[in-house]
């Protein structure tokens, strides 16, 4: 560990499991102090619970990120309690996986409402709360889906295709006023949503067929690259949609 984020904040939506989880302990363990957001109570209590176990400092702050309310509360609630924000990773979604035409207009409203709105909201008040600071870094998390279309994913896909277009006009927005904005893409990775599918030798061979590493990845293999955008290390990465996806998106395998 090189403690590269000390002395700074964090915050991550979606913190209460998976990625989003991952990706608050390893910001902790590398020094931030954390700010875990996730509409479950439950999952997030149980996140600061292992950070502070961990000998880090986290509180939680509940968030329906597609509520202006919620959201803009969410970044006063950091600011009052650590004074600034210097990380952001919005990471909250909701896996809407069905057809063009199966598709009903609620489940539709759903996905574009937490991936896409979400994201938007997110980027807003976070923005604005880093332009006071005079910088800041943000990565929000945009998928594999997004960049290639996948059957059965029609809203999923159109709203993370979105979200990758907003995360490029807030870079080209922010630069010049040091706010960097960037996206991970993940592709399948074993969450608590694909785990049990993954137990499954048929599904996780179906799944994987497309990966040309052959297997899906671990959340900390996606917060790795999230932290990586925050870093000082990626000072001059600003707009960029980093895959981690073992190379799904890259082209086609011979079948």
């Amino acid at each position: 560990m090189t403690r590269q984020f000390e002395n700074k904040v964090a915050l991550v939506t979606g913190a209460g499991s998976g990625i989003g989880r991952a990706a608050a302990l390893a910001f902790a363990r590398e020094g931030a102090r954390v700010v875990v957001v996730d509409i479950a109570e439950v999952g997030g209590m149980e996140t600061v619970k292992l950070i502070e176990e961990g000998g880090g400092q986290a509180i939680f702050a509940r968030c329906d990120v597609s509520s202006r309310h919620d959201v803009e509360a969410m970044v006063k609630r950091t600011v009052e309690t650590y004074g600034r924000l210097d990380c952001a990773f919005n990471n909250a979604g909701a896996g809407v996986l069905t057809s063009t035409t199966d598709c009903t207009e609620e489940a539709f409203d759903l996905a574009v409402r937490v991936n896409l709105k979400g994201g938007w909201l997110c980027m807003k008040y976070e923005i604005l709360q880093m332009e006071k600071q005079g910088g800041g870094a943000i990565v929000n998390t945009a998928s594999a889906a997004g960049v290639v279309a996948q059957q059965g994913h029609s809203p999923y896909s159109g709203a993370k295709a979105g979200l990758i277009q907003l995360t490029k006009v807030a870079a080209l927005e922010s630069g010049e006023k040091g706010i960097r904005v960037n996206a991970v893409s993940p592709g399948p990775i074993r969450t608590p949503m694909l785990e049990p599918l993954l137990n499954d030798p048929r599904i996780k061979e179906h799944i994987t067929k497309n990966v040309p590493m052959h297997r899906a990845g671990t959340p900390e293999e996606v917060a790795a690259t999230a932290l990586f955008l925050c870093s000082d290390a990626a000072s001059f990465v600003n707009g960029a949609i980093v895959p981690v996806d073992g190379g799904k998106t890259a082209g086609f395998l011979r079948q």
